[in-house]
């Protein structure tokens, strides 16, 4: 096979992509270009005329072959960007979501980057939030909770990755089941699994066959982690502290009054939309 120009080898798995229907074919093109020819986004426009090697081409197709089959482009780079900072992803965890920045943007806004105080995280999975948070805030300490031991392993080295480990404790827990915790933190982060059995069928082929379905389902009406964790959140939680849940953009209602009917947030409770103007944030403090 002959040498080949770029921007040939770009255009030719842009178009296979797009042809088999997978998400974002042409941004999972320019990725893969990126990772197998080493070049940046820059570097990646400067040099869509240059020749490179069939050795080189061969390997950007292997990738191309796995995205083809619906793989997400995440998991076959093994990471993903979230709120500015690289993140190891990979099929024990979820992958990060724009939205989920969004979340990171309100702790920016209730605490200064000096301030000293304690938070957890609540399904924690490749550790975006606890990381995040504690890269933002250096005098911060956290602990992050997940059920599953893959996604720990992923989380702890997302949080060795961004110099945070010794602020961060993972633990693994169900946190829909008591922590032995009481009244310690000043801030929870929680975002649970949301989808209902029925939005399973609905949602993309590459989520619902390659991510963990357990973070994504919570039951027949997709609930089921929201009820269980406010008694747990609002046992943890130190009196006039916060708690941050990010919902799906149908539950606002229903994680609304799950929260309301709980006697420590009880008239503290709102929901804010996201930047589609969609139900995404539950904010509740604790009396």
């Amino acid at each position: 096979m002959a040498d080949q120009k770029l921007k040939e080898v770009i255009s030719k798995a842009t178009a296979l992509l797009n042809e088999v229907g997978v998400d974002s074919p042409a941004l999972s093109a320019q990725l893969f270009a990126e990772k197998v020819f080493s070049l940046s986004r820059v570097e990646l426009i400067m040099e869509l005329e240059s020749l490179f090697d069939s050795a080189m081409v061969a390997e950007f197709y292997e990738l191309i072959k796995r995205r083809a089959k619906g793989e997400p482009a995440a998991y076959i780079l093994g990471v993903k960007e979230f709120f500015g900072l690289e993140f190891k992803v990979g099929p024990g965890v979820l992958i990060p979501r724009p939205e989920t920045e969004e979340m990171v943007e309100k702790v920016q806004e209730l605490f200064g980057a000096d301030d000293e105080f304690i938070f957890a995280d609540f399904g924690t999975g490749s550790g975006i939030l606890a990381v995040t948070v504690a890269k933002l805030f250096p005098n911060a300490r956290g602990v992050a909770v997940d059920l599953s031991p893959a996604a720990l392993e992923i989380a702890h080295d997302n949080a060795r990755l961004h110099g945070v480990a010794d602020r961060v404790q993972f633990v693994r827990a169900d946190f829909n089941e008591s922590l032995l915790v009481d009244a310690r933190f000043d801030l929870i982060l929680a975002n649970p699994p949301y989808l209902c059995d029925a939005e399973l069928d609905e949602i993309s082929y590459e989520v619902a066959e390659f991510e963990p379905v357990s973070a994504l389902v919570s039951g027949p009406d997709g609930d089921e982690d929201i009820k269980g964790s406010v008694p747990r959140i609002a046992d943890a939680l130190k009196q006039g502290g916060g708690v941050f849940m990010e919902i799906g953009y149908l539950q606002g209602r229903v994680a609304h009054d799950i929260f309301d009917s709980c006697v420590e947030f009880s008239g503290r409770v709102e929901v804010l939309k996201d930047l589609s103007g969609h139900d995404r944030i539950v904010v509740a403090k604790k009396r």
